[in-house]
């Protein structure tokens, strides 16, 4: 099957985050129907090619986002235009997995220098909860690891995490007509909003500054009532070389609300330019440099294994009414995946011969 036929099928299966088991049946069914040995855990699928060597995890996700306003047809229904495919998750990122997918097929019974674990995770879109952090101990040892994800095939070696905030304004409470024995939280919590409009943070080489925004603010019992409390969401994507504790400790000082982390387990992520995955990404594109990632994704789960994400379609393309990807994106990116994986196993051999 061509990575368009694959994407094809993929697509007709609705498979918003937790509701993956569809797709995981048909992905398990076309897995072995090629000769692999196919494992499953929830609604995660994973298989090896190869034997022995470096082990290198080629990582995609089958779950999507519910479709959103403004589709002009059936979201679930794939439609082919002018090379076009365009289906809920055909470029998020089913569209990488069936280019993966089509590798794993290309490579069915030809020598390796080492393993591919190819894996399709659940979950991804909403946070993980049976998905690649509960799997990856599943999978063994991983020397290197490669995030399935659109990018225009240029590789990604530095990924925002997510820091959120949680900010509270203590003030008194009175009767409006007596505001003079009153604190007015609101106005309190107005302060600490306007510091955080002019926060900038030390900027990233591939990724950019990292600026606070305020997602959320509650406060207020009613019209006539002087507010004792109110209490703002504040959300970062940070940066690898901001620490999320630290970062939160700076935002404390500068303001007067009490100010806790509430979510943290998406962490900014970075791979050194030099390791083998990363120049394997790259000679196998059309691209000359490396790229950041303002999204997160399942590489925020893989802890210190080195890690790129690379995948055909554009990600601005992504979570969008009438999404899309063209079958020449397809193409390549089953060829480019063939390629990143023989590179890897190349330049890993040659270390180990130079005793690195």
């Amino acid at each position: 099957m061509s990575p368009e036929q694959i994407l094809e099928k993929l697509v007709a299966i609705p498979s918003p985050s937790g509701q993956e088991a569809q797709v995981a049946d048909f992905v398990t069914a076309l897995a072995e129907s090629w000769g692999y040995q196919v494992h499953r855990f929830h609604n995660n699928v994973w298989f090896e090619a190869g034997q022995g060597g470096p082990r290198l995890l080629m990582l995609g996700h089958l779950d999507t986002v519910p479709p959103c306003e403004g589709w002009q047809g059936d979201p679930y229904k794939p439609v082919w235009h002018e090379g076009h495919l365009t289906a809920l998750g055909a470029n998020d990122a089913k569209g990488p997995v069936s280019c993966i997918l089509a590798a794993a097929k290309a490579l069915v019974g030809q020598p390796l220098d080492g393993t591919v674990v190819f894996t399709l995770s659940a979950e991804e879109e909403t946070g993980n909860d049976t998905g690649i952090g509960q799997l990856l101990p599943m999978l063994g040892p991983l020397d290197a690891a490669l995030v399935a994800e659109p990018t225009n095939l240029q590789p990604a070696i530095a990924q925002r995490g997510r820091l959120v905030l949680a900010c509270k304004a203590q003030g008194q409470g009175a009767h409006v007509e007596h505001a003079f024995l009153a604190k007015n939280a609101i106005h309190k919590a107005s302060l600490d909003i306007a510091r955080l409009a002019g926060m900038v943070f030390e900027s990233h080489p591939l990724l950019g500054a990292t600026k606070p925004q305020v997602t959320k603010i509650t406060g207020g019992d009613g019209h006539s009532q002087v507010p004792d409390v109110c209490e703002f969401l504040v959300d970062l994507r940070t940066t690898p070389n901001l620490e999320h504790e630290e970062l939160a400790e700076r935002i404390a000082r500068e303001l007067e609300s009490e100010v806790k982390i509430h979510a943290s387990r998406y962490q900014p992520k970075a791979t050194d330019a030099f390791e083998p995955i990363a120049q394997a990404a790259l000679s196998a594109g059309r691209g000359k440099t490396f790229v950041g990632s303002a999204s997160t994704s399942d590489w925020a789960f893989l802890g210190d294994i080195p890690t790129v994400k690379v995948g055909p379609g554009d990600t601005h393309r992504s979570h969008r009414p009438n999404e899309f990807i063209t079958a020449k994106e397809l193409q390549e990116g089953a060829v480019f995946y063939q390629q990143v994986v023989r590179n890897y196993f190349a330049m890993m051999k040659k270390e180990i011969s130079l005793g690195r």
